[in-house]
C-alpha cells in the first residue's frame, strides 16, 4: 500500500494521521474490502475542486441554448380545432 492509501480499519485506528497527511496536501485514499472507497482531502483542496467545477459548468443561458431545437408546432397539432367550453 502507498503511504497515502489506507485500509478502512487502519484509517479508523490512525485517523489523526490520515487527517494530518491530508492537511499537508496529500490526498489520503481509503479502501474498503480491497476496493477504493473514499479520498480524504483538506478543506482547502475540496473548496478548490468545487470552484473549478463551478467555473467549468456551463451557464444558464448556454444550457438553454444547448437544448435541441424542434418544430414550434408539429403539423398534426396545427390542424386541431379548439372547442368552446361553457363554465
Amino acid at each position: 500500500m502507498h503511504k497515502s492509501q489506507w485500509r478502512l480499519q487502519d484509517a479508523k485506528a490512525r485517523f489523526s494521521e490520515v487527517v494530518e497527511a491530508a492537511l499537508q496536501g496529500e490526498p489520503q485514499h481509503v479502501t474498503r474490502r480491497g476496493r477504493e472507497a473514499v479520498v480524504v482531502l483538506a478543506e482547502s483542496a475540496y473548496q478548490r475542486l468545487q470552484q473549478q467545477a463551478r467555473h467549468a459548468a456551463p451557464g444558464f443561458v448556454a444550457h438553454l441554448l444547448a437544448v435541441p431545437k424542434s418544430e414550434a408546432m408539429p403539423a398534426e397539432k396545427a390542424r386541431l380545432r379548439l372547442r368552446d367550453v361553457e363554465f
